[in-house]
């Protein structure tokens, strides 16, 4: 087993095939002998899905476990204007709430719905230390899939990101989407930024992301492909009815294992 550490955020437009990207990429890097720790950072998580994780197992987000948080912080869910731990203890507990399938460990963040996205309460206090523990500490590869920006990360933690990997399809909408993902990063100092394309019908597709994305490393381009959306519909891996997405998932992970 890798004890190198490999620290990845996957964010994107909606709709990109963002998780499922990020559940291919947690696939290769285990089959190359990484522990692999995945995050699921999207409010509309479904990572858990896409891992193959079975539709009656129920996991609680961070966000809403009301007890630990205050046990955690010192105050209570949903509170502003009051005292809590700036810093709360964190570091023991992924062993304690992620769940594990084919040696794949799930997390599950949530997020904060209330306040605003800047709000200063406990539960976005113990998230956010949670995502700085993970991504400055644990020596494994932890990969994110996040929402459609960064708002997970900050300038304590972006350092330690290996690759800001923005999922993109044919289309001008999604390459905008990228822009401003890159300029939010670029802002907190996050420069390691690349691209996968997704949904790529052909040279024409290709060429349009090649050319709208000038200035980008584009990692690799995965091809449309309808077993994709027929391991959903079944709610299976998508490396189970297409083998090739894995490999191509593969060669983007020795991509980045041999730059890093």
């Amino acid at each position: 087993m890798s004890d190198k550490a490999i620290k990845l955020a996957v964010s994107g437009k909606g709709g990109v095939g963002k998780t499922t990207i990020a559940a291919l990429l947690c696939k290769a890097f285990a089959d190359r002998g990484y522990s692999v720790l995945a995050v699921d950072a999207d409010p509309v998580a479904c990572l858990s899905s896409a891992l193959g994780f079975p539709e009656n197992l129920l996991i609680t987000p961070l966000v809403e476990m009301k007890d630990l948080i205050e046990e955690r912080t010192g105050a209570k869910p949903g509170t502003t204007g009051s005292f809590f731990k700036l810093n709360p203890k964190v570091d023991d507990l992924p062993e304690k709430l992620w769940q594990e399938i084919n040696g794949i460990k799930l997390l599950l963040m949530g997020t904060v719905t209330h306040g605003g996205g800047g709000c200063i309460c406990p539960e976005s206090t113990l998230l956010k230390t949670m995502i700085q523990n993970l991504l400055l500490y644990r020596n494994e590869a932890v990969i994110m899939d996040m929402e459609a920006g960064i708002e997970h990360l900050g300038r304590a933690t972006a350092q330690s990101v290996d690759r800001l990997i923005i999922v993109v399809e044919p289309g001008k909408r999604s390459i905008e989407a990228a822009q401003k993902i890159k300029e939010l990063a670029v802002d907190i100092k996050l420069t390691k930024i690349a691209l996968i394309a997704n949904k790529v019908r052909g040279n024409e597709d290709l060429q349009f992301i090649t050319d709208a994305a000038a200035g980008f490393d584009i990692l690799g381009f995965f091809p449309f492909d309808d077993s994709i959306m027929q391991a959903d519909m079944k709610r299976v891996p998508p490396w189970e009815l297409s083998p090739s997405s894995l490999a191509t998932a593969g060669a983007i992970a020795d991509k980045i294992i041999a730059a890093t």
